[in-house]
């Protein structure tokens, strides 16, 4: 056991037995294996053994299986046992550990100041942070612990400081680490906390980037402060349509399901014909027992964006929740007519589900068996969960094990649930011949972004 070798398990969940993999071994029943493997070097199923055993009060028994693990000096494996260590109630153990790596910066220091700032350590906790704001992550650690700690002034004058005026970031590598948008971002954070709510709501319209995953902060903190026609003016302006749906969102949450409604379908409004706005509404009116207007919706959509094959997983699912399979199928065949040459099981397999649900599942594998590429690797997946839907387990694990090197999870997912796991981890712990990469260190600063 090393560290590169379990860091290439962590990345890849390859060669190993996968978290997902290991909850189903012991819904099953099958700890016993689960606590073999955790002692063979299977990581996660280390990591979910000492977690029960923890649950049942057997904490020393909980340490010496991640022992080894911790012993190798990767830090993942640090983390986990410093976080058995606190739920425990034994945190200053925790601290002890985790101090050590917290050295090496990045994900290791944030955690070890979280842990500080939870135990009564927050100015060690904010001093350490504030030594590493150029990382953004470390940054972001140190705008939640600083409150309370009156230290919140400091914090923002270090932000101000990376927020230099007139300035715009030109590409992704502009301003690496702690970016403007991100200091912009943290600034207003704090001034908000400080009641400082118009600085913040300034401070937020500077940015060029406004949103981060889908949300847009500013709407977010508008929202939380009831500044309902503030964050109406602004969903008629922002680009993306993230305050667009905060304000529907907002509305609907007050029972005003009509507003949230126009909120979407406001013509003039910037992104008001983008499908991922479409697809908002749409699910706004499944959820209010509108379901054939949300079909229409995405009908709309899928029309506009011919062969787009997310907007037809949409569609396909909305027929499906309403009983109306044949609607579904109705536009993916108008589709495929529309089509030379045929279609490419991307596109063809979703309409599998919808012949299960209206023909059965035996209508639905011998249409994807027709297909050109129903014989292949990709489509073994989908017909064996058609099979396996039906109580058809053997006959799904048949179908991939004709694929096997390139659906080991699935099919090992079936023989567990068929009972044959000692065939399952011997599949899974199959390794491909790829070299080892070398152990990530923790910080992002310098990290590439892929």
């Amino acid at each position: 056991m090393d560290a590169a070798a379990l860091d290439r398990q962590a990345r890849t969940l390859s060669g190993c037995i996968p978290p997902l993999l290991v909850s189903r071994l012991l819904e099953a029943g099958h700890s016993e294996e689960v606590e073999v493997q955790a002692r063979r070097g299977e990581w996660f199923c280390a990591r979910a053994w000492a977690q029960l055993l923890g649950d049942r009060g057997r904490q020393a028994e909980a340490l010496e299986v991640l022992s080894p693990y911790v012993a190798t000096g990767w830090w993942p494996a640090a983390r986990a046992q410093a976080e058995l260590l606190e739920s425990w109630g034994r945190a200053e153990e925790a601290i002890t550990l985790a101090r050590p790596y917290a050295s090496k910066g990045g994900l290791p220091l944030e955690f070890f100041a979280r842990l500080l700032a939870r135990h009564g350590c927050a100015d060690e906790a904010v001093t350490r942070l504030s030594a590493g704001i150029e990382d953004w992550v470390l940054a972001t650690a140190l705008v939640d612990i600083v409150g309370g700690t009156g230290r919140d002034e400091e914090v923002a004058a270090l932000l101000a400081a990376r927020i230099p005026a007139r300035h715009r970031c030109d590409g992704p590598w502009c301003c690496r680490g702690l970016d403007l948008e991100t200091a912009i971002g943290l600034l207003a954070a704090i001034r908000e906390r400080q009641g400082r709510i118009d600085e913040a709501i300034a401070l937020l319209h500077t940015r060029q980037i406004t949103s981060v995953n889908n949300r847009d902060q500013l709407a977010d903190l508008l929202a939380r402060h009831d500044r309902i026609e503030e964050l109406r003016s602004y969903a008629a302006t922002e680009d993306l349509g993230d305050a667009a749906r905060r304000l529907a969102e907002v509305l609907e949450e007050r029972g005003d399901v009509e507003g949230a409604i126009a909120v979407y379908r406001q013509a003039d409004r910037p992104g008001a014909l983008d499908p991922h706005s479409a697809f908002e509404l749409a699910q706004l009116l499944a959820r209010h027992g509108r379901g054939d207007e949300a079909i229409d919706v995405m009908r709309v959509q899928a029309d506009a964006h011919n062969g787009d094959d997310w907007i037809l997983h949409a569609l396909s699912s909305l027929c499906l929740d309403q009983r109306r399979p044949e609607d579904g199928l109705a536009h993916l065949d108008a589709l495929a007519a529309a089509r030379e040459g045929g279609e490419a099981w991307e596109l063809y397999w979703i309409r599998l589900p919808l012949i299960a649900a209206s023909e059965g599942a035996d209508a639905a594998v011998a249409l994807a068996r027709s297909h050109p590429e129903g014989a292949g690797s990709y489509a073994a997946p989908h017909i064996a969960a058609l099979l396996a839907g039906v109580g058809r387990t053997e006959d799904a694990v048949a179908v991939l094990e004709a694929h096997a090197s390139v659906n080991r999870h699935d099919l090992a997912g079936h023989l567990i649930d068929l009972g044959r796991v000692k065939d399952a981890v011997v599949l899974l712990q199959q390794r491909d011949s790829e070299p080892v990469p070398p152990v990530r260190a923790g910080s992002l600063i310098n990290d590439p972004p892929f």
